[in-house]
């Protein structure tokens, strides 16, 4: 699945109205739901808005081409993390997976991803 750990540190962003079209165009996510519009934004494009003690996400996105319609893939990569009490937030791109976890856990999640056999 060959995980790839991006460089810099993401933030979770939600806000009822919306956000700027600068700080919406940075985002590697955007999500709306009834509660308001989530972003994930890596952490220095969004210090505009963010509030100072934020919780930070490593990104690291699995380079193996996603199925949608694939059975528990990232179930197995979740439980594996989750039994060494790693906190992890999905999302499932038409591409690829991508995985965010404690920005002071990535090197840890780093060596699980790396030892899992699928």
């Amino acid at each position: 699945m060959f995980p790839r750990l991006h460089k810099d540190p993401y933030v979770f962003m939600t806000s009822k109205k919306g956000f700027s079209a600068k700080i919406s165009a940075g985002a590697v996510m955007t999500f709306k739901e009834n509660e308001g519009i989530t972003l994930i934004i890596e952490r220095d494009k969004a210090s505009v808005v963010q509030k100072k003690n934020q919780d930070t996400w490593a990104m690291i996105t699995l380079q193996v081409h996603s199925d949608l319609n694939a059975v528990g893939f990232l179930a197995a990569l979740t439980q594996k993390l989750a039994e060494a009490k790693i906190p992890v937030n999905a999302v499932s791109a038409f591409h690829h997976d991508h995985i965010f976890v404690p920005w002071a856990r990535r090197h840890e999640a780093m060596k699980i991803l790396r030892s899992f056999r699928v």
